[in-house]
């Protein structure tokens, strides 16, 4: 059966996204059309290119995630020039190479540019902080003068996944001059409303895969220093608009996955902890599409 996916952010552990596609894929529904933000981008991108369940997890799992953390050379020793760069590069890591992966996973499926994908195929979300705006990729793309269908698969992912202050984030030129764009997160984790609008009927069912427990079941944040302040800060902005557009008539179809204890940028992740987390996801998914009545 066809239907449209959504997949949220959550760095590293993305791995649980993979996770609960293998258990919809077992299923025998088919994604026509997908959408995310940061981790969820890359598995909706590499759905979008072809690869199944299986072929995305091994490109994962084969991939040592330390190896996208690239620092820029210097002189002065990294702890030292670690934040000088962070502030004056705006990001502690390049970015580069993750998106040189990207590149070169997306080709061997014959994917470079929009172009190659069916239109509204493929759909990320990313944020331009010097507009204060939320931005849709590809289509928004018309409004720093760039022809949608011309721009980089690759290049798009690694906006919506620039985490602010960990990746550099990259700079957009336009008309008015020199815009930077970083993670999607910031503005909208889990863009739910592409696809499921109301009062508008939906062209084929909408699943959501979810990094993150049920809003309605959200623990509260304890609150007793500065780092817990700013962890809650952010994960507020993070969720913030996202909650408010989930209504209970759209949790019925979006699969909750709380991954608890593990950190967005935790890229020194096990093997144990990354088959814990594929599992975890399978698991979520396997309930609740037990139960889906679409």
């Amino acid at each position: 059966m066809n239907i449209d996916g959504v997949f949220s952010g959550g760095g590293i552990k993305g791995f649980a996204l993979i996770g609960a596609y293998e258990e919809i894929e077992r299923r025998g529904f088919k994604f026509v059309r997908v959408a995310g933000t940061s981790a969820g981008c890359i598995v909706a991108a590499l759905i979008a290119a072809g690869y199944t369940s299986k072929e995305i997890y091994d490109l994962v799992d084969e991939l040592d995630p330390t190896n996208l953390l690239d620092s820029r050379k210097t002189i002065i020793p990294f702890k030292f020039a670690k934040w000088l760069l962070l502030y004056w590069k705006l990001g502690l890591y390049k970015g580069d190479e993750l998106e040189q992966w990207l590149e070169e996973k997306l080709e061997a499926k014959g994917l470079r540019t929009f172009s190659d994908l069916p239109p509204d195929a493929l759909r990320l979300v990313a944020s331009d902080l010097s507009n204060g705006q939320m931005v849709v990729l590809p289509e928004d793309l018309e409004k720093y003068g760039i022809s949608p269908g011309s721009f980089s698969i690759a290049r798009a992912i690694r906006i919506s996944c620039s985490i602010p202050y960990f990746f550099e984030p990259v700079k957009m030129r336009s008309i008015d001059g020199i815009n930077i764009l970083v993670d999607g997160g910031v503005l909208s984790n889990f863009p739910m409303w592409l696809f499921d609008k109301d009062n508008v009927k939906k062209v084929r069912p909408v699943l959501g895969i979810k990094l993150s427990a049920n809003e309605y079941e959200h623990q509260k944040h304890k609150i007793n220093n500065g780092i817990e302040l700013f962890g809650a800060l952010f994960e507020t902005m993070k969720d913030a608009h996202d909650a408010r557009y989930i209504s209970k008539k759209h949790v019925k179809n979006i699969i909750f996955i709380p991954t608890e204890g593990i950190f967005t940028t935790e890229f020194q992740l096990t093997d144990e902890k990354k088959q814990a987390l594929f599992q975890f996801g399978r698991e979520h998914a396997k309930r609740f599409l037990s139960k889906w009545t679409y």
